[in-house]
C-alpha cells in the first residue's frame, strides 16, 4: 500500500473508528489531489467539519475540496529533495532572515492590489514536498496593457529555491481583474473574470513559464473557439461574455468564479442580480450554459451586484448573496429561493461560507435587522431562511451606525473543523461605527452563544473595516500542536509596532485541551471573567482533566496537572516601555522586547525575575520562552510573543495561508500570501507601488 493510502486509512479509521474496506476504497478512489491542489478563496468559503456518519462521509468524500481541506491541515511539507536548488537536509529557512529579512514583497505596479475582498491563489505540485515549482497568483485590479501586467504569478517562492522568488509569467490580458483567480486541479489553467468598460468575461487562461514582469508583461494569444484554446500554444486564453441574451452582457466586479471540479463547471455572478454557470471549463470544451433556468436573474427587481457564489456539491445548490442584503439559494434548475433581507447598511460584500458536512450556510452582516449590530447569520441548508427567524444570529459588536463598514469573512478554528454538529468558535474582525475589534463568536450545534472580544484594535473612533480573517491550526510545529488568527486593519493599528498606521497582525487562539500534553511554548487563549488571556506553557507536562484558575497579570503562574502556564495578561495589555538606566525594584515588571525585521516585527514579552538596575542601552533579547536576557544588574526572562504585526501603508487582502510546518521541517515552506491595499515600498523588487507579500508563518504567528 501507498503513503498516501496508508494516511486516507488511517484517517478514515480515525473518523469513523471501524469502516467497512469496500466503503474505504470508494471514498479512496475519489481522491482527485494525490497529484497537487490549488489553495484559493473557495476553500475558507466551501468547508467541511467532520462527517457524523459513514454515508455523509462518502457523500462529501466526493468533492475534492474535501481532500484538499485535509492534506492541507494535516500533511507537513518539506522542500523537494529532487530540487536542485538545496535538498530539505540543508534548507534553513534562517539564511532567508539574513538575506531578505524572512519575507518578499514584489511591486505589481502602482496602484496595483488584488482588492480587500480578494484573495490570490496558489498552486502546490506535491501534497508531502513543497517544490520550486510552486506558484502564486496575483491579479493587480489594474487595467492591462503593453506596460502593466493584469496578472501576475510568481515561483521560486522559498528560501531554498534559488533566485527567491521570481516572475513567472505575467500578462496583459487586455482588461481588468477586479475579483480572485482560481486555479485548475492540475495547476495548469486559471479562471477569473476581466471586466472592460461596461462588461466582463470569464476568461481560461493557460499558462507558459513566460517570464517578464510587472512592467514588461506578455500578451496571450486570445483563441475564439473551444478546440482551438484546447490545442492553443500557450501562453493563450479564452473569453466567454457574460451573456444574458444573444445582443446583451452585463459587468462584475464584485463576483469571484467559483469551480466545481467534479462537475468541470464555474459558477460567477454578475451586475443586476445574473448568476452565471460555465461547463467544460478545465478539461472539456467551455461554454455558457444556457439551458435549465440558466443565467438566471435572482431578483429582477433590484438587480443588485452580487457577491461570489459557493456551489454546495452535496445539495447541489448554490448560495450567493447582494449588495441589498439578501442571501439566495439557487437550485440544480435555477429555480431561486430569496431570504429575508438580513444586511440593512453596507450590503453584502463577502459571500457566504457553506459547512457541506454539517449542512449550514453562514453570512455576514454589515448591520443586522435590528440596525443595531453587525451580525453573522447561521442557517440549515435544508431550511433556507425566508425569514429571519429560520436560523441564529451572533452580535460580533454592539456600536451602531447608520450604514456600517463592510464585514468580511471570519475563520472558524480547529475546535469547529474537528467537530462533527457544527461546534466550535469563529473569529470575526469588526465594526460598525467605532473602533475595529476581534471577536470570538462561539458556535454550539450550529448556534451562536455570546461574542466577547478577544482586542480592540485601534485606540477608538470611526476606522475603516478589518479584512477577512484567515485561521490556521498547525498539528506539527516545533514546539507542538498552534493556532493562530490571521487580519489586518486599514489604518491607526493599536500594536505600537505599527505606528497607528496599517497593520497584518495575528493572534493565538488554540483553545485549551484536558489531559493533554503541552511543552514548553504552546500557548493558549483562555476566557476569565469575560476576558481573554493568552496563557504559555514554561513547564512541560500533561493537562489536568478541568482547567484551573488562570492567572490574568503577566507573569502569572498555574500549575495545570503537571504544567507550569505563565499569563502573558490580557490580550490588550499594553507593556512598560523598557527603560535605560533603571532601577526595576519589582518582580514580574512586564516591558516587550521587540525583533524588528523586515518581515514583521515580533513582540516578546519579557518579565523581571532579578530585580536590579539596566543598563546604558537595550539588550539584545533572548527570543526562546523560559530564556533569561541579562541587563546590567536586572534578569528578564522570556515569557513569549502573544502577538505579531507587519506593517503596511494600508490594510490587506485575504490571506492565503498554504503549508503546514513539522518539527525539524525547514518553516520555509510554510507561507502567507496577500497584497497590501495601498501602495509603498516593496523591497525584494525595489520601488513604490502595490506589494504582492509572502510572510512566513514563523513570522506572522
Amino acid at each position: 500500500m501507498n503513503g498516501n493510502a496508508v494516511r486516507f486509512l488511517r484517517f478514515a479509521c480515525a473518523l469513523l473508528g471501524v469502516v467497512a474496506a469496500g466503503w474505504f476504497l470508494v471514498v479512496h478512489a475519489a481522491d482527485p489531489t494525490r497529484g497537487g491542489f490549488p489553495t484559493d478563496w473557495t476553500h475558507s468559503h466551501a468547508i467541511f467539519s467532520q462527517p457524523a456518519n459513514a454515508e455523509q462521509a462518502q457523500r462529501i468524500a466526493q468533492d475534492p475540496r474535501y481532500w484538499q481541506q485535509w492534506y492541507r491541515q494535516r500533511v507537513a511539507r518539506t522542500l523537494d529533495t529532487s530540487s536542485d536548488e538545496e535538498s530539505s537536509d540543508s534548507f534553513d529557512f534562517r539564511r532567508l532572515r539574513r538575506r531578505t529579512k524572512g519575507f518578499w514583497s514584489e511591486n505589481m505596479g502602482t496602484g496595483a492590489t488584488v482588492g480587500a475582498a480578494n484573495y490570490p491563489a496558489k498552486y502546490s505540485f506535491g501534497i508531502t514536498t513543497a517544490s520550486c515549482s510552486d506558484y502564486v497568483v496575483f491579479n493587480t485590479g489594474l487595467t492591462g496593457t503593453t506596460t502593466q501586467a493584469s496578472i501576475i504569478a510568481y515561483s521560486k517562492l522559498y528560501s531554498g529555491c534559488t533566485g527567491s522568488p521570481s516572475v513567472y509569467w505575467a500578462y496583459n490580458t487586455g482588461g481588468q481583474v477586479l475579483t480572485s483567480p482560481a486555479i485548475s486541479l492540475d495547476g495548469t489553467q486559471i479562471a477569473f473574470v476581466q471586466t472592460n468598460g461596461t462588461t466582463a468575461s470569464l476568461v481560461l487562461l493557460r499558462y507558459a513559464a513566460s517570464g517578464g514582469g510587472a512592467s514588461a508583461p506578455v500578451t496571450p494569444t486570445a483563441e475564439t473557439s473551444a478546440s482551438a484554446y484546447r490545442g492553443c500554444t500557450t501562453p493563450c486564453m479564452m473569453s466567454l461574455p457574460l451573456d444574458i441574451s444573444v445582443s446583451a452582457s452585463v459587468n462584475d466586479t464584485t463576483s469571484s468564479v467559483f469551480p466545481d471540479y467534479r462537475d468541470d463547471v464555474i459558477y460567477v455572478g454578475g451586475a443586476s442580480g445574473w448568476l452565471f454557470k460555465f461547463s467544460g471549463v478545465f478539461l472539456g470544451s467551455p461554454a455558457e450554459v444556457t439551458t435549465g433556468g440558466f443565467p438566471v436573474q435572482l431578483d429582477a427587481t433590484a438587480g443588485d451586484a452580487l457577491t461570489s457564489p459557493v456551489y454546495d456539491s452535496v445539495s447541489g445548490n448554490v448560495y450567493v448573496a447582494d449588495s441589498a442584503g439578501y442571501l439566495y439559494q439557487v437550485g440544480p434548475t435555477g429555480t431561486v429561493t430569496k431570504s429575508a433581507q438580513l444586511d440593512l447598511g453596507r450590503g453584502f460584500v463577502a459571500g457566504p461560507i457553506v459547512d457541506l458536512a454539517a449542512g449550514y450556510v453562514y453570512i455576514f452582516s454589515s448591520r443586522d435587522t435590528a440596525g443595531t449590530n453587525a451580525a453573522v447569520y447561521a442557517f440549515k441548508t435544508s431550511d433556507f431562511p425566508t425569514t429571519v427567524s429560520d436560523g441564529t444570529v451572533g452580535t460580533p459588536t454592539a456600536a451602531g451606525s447608520t450604514t456600517g463598514n463592510p464585514l468580511y469573512e471570519p475563520g472558524f478554528d480547529s475546535t469547529y473543523w474537528n467537530s462533527s454538529d457544527a461546534t466550535g468558535n469563529l473569529y470575526v474582525c469588526g465594526r460598525t461605527g467605532g473602533a475595529p475589534r476581534l471577536y470570538q463568536l462561539p458556535i454550539t450545534a450550529g448556534t451562536f452563544g455570546t461574542a466577547t472580544a478577544i482586542a480592540t484594535l485601534t485606540p477608538g473612533g470611526d476606522h475603516e473595516a478589518c479584512s477577512p480573517v484567515t485561521d490556521i491550526y498547525n498539528p506539527n510545529a516545533s514546539a507542538g500542536p498552534s493556532e493562530t488568527v490571521f487580519f489586518s486593519v486599514v489604518d491607526f493599528a493599536h500594536p505600537t509596532p505599527c505606528a497607528a498606521g496599517g497593520c497584518a497582525m495575528s493572534f493565538v487562539d488554540l483553545q485549551w485541551q484536558a489531559t493533554t500534553n503541552y511543552n514548553v511554548g504552546q500557548q493558549v487563549l483562555v476566557l476569565s471573567g469575560g476576558a481573554f488571556y493568552t496563557e504559555v506553557a514554561t513547564v512541560a507536562g500533561k493537562s489536568g482533566a478541568t482547567a484551573p484558575t488562570w492567572p490574568i497579570t503577566a507573569g502569572g503562574t498555574v500549575v495545570d496537572g503537571t504544567v507550569t502556564w505563565t499569563g502573558q495578561g490580557a490580550t490588550t495589555v499594553t507593556p512598560t516601555a523598557w527603560a535605560a538606566d533603571h532601577n526595576y525594584t519589582a518582580l514580574d515588571t512586564l516591558v516587550s522586547g521587540t525583533l524588528a525585521e523586515a518581515n514583521g516585527t515580533s513582540v516578546y514579552y519579557q518579565i523581571v525575575t532579578k530585580t536590579g538596575r539596566s543598563g546604558a542601552t537595550q539588550p539584545t533579547w533572548n527570543t526562546a520562552v523560559n530564556g533569561t536576557t541579562t541587563d546590567g544588574t536586572v534578569t528578564w526572562t522570556n515569557i513569549g510573543a502573544p502577538y505579531q504585526v507587519q506593517a503596511t501603508n494600508a490594510g490587506t487582502s485575504g490571506m492565503i495561508i498554504d503549508n503546514i510546518v513539522g518539527s525539524g521541517t525547514p518553516a520555509g515552506t510554510s507561507q502567507i500570501y496577500f497584497s497590501i491595499l495601498g501602495s509603498q515600498a516593496c523591497p525584494t523588487s525595489g520601488g513604490t507601488g502595490g506589494c504582492a507579500i509572502q510572510a512566513s508563518q514563523s513570522g506572522l504567528q
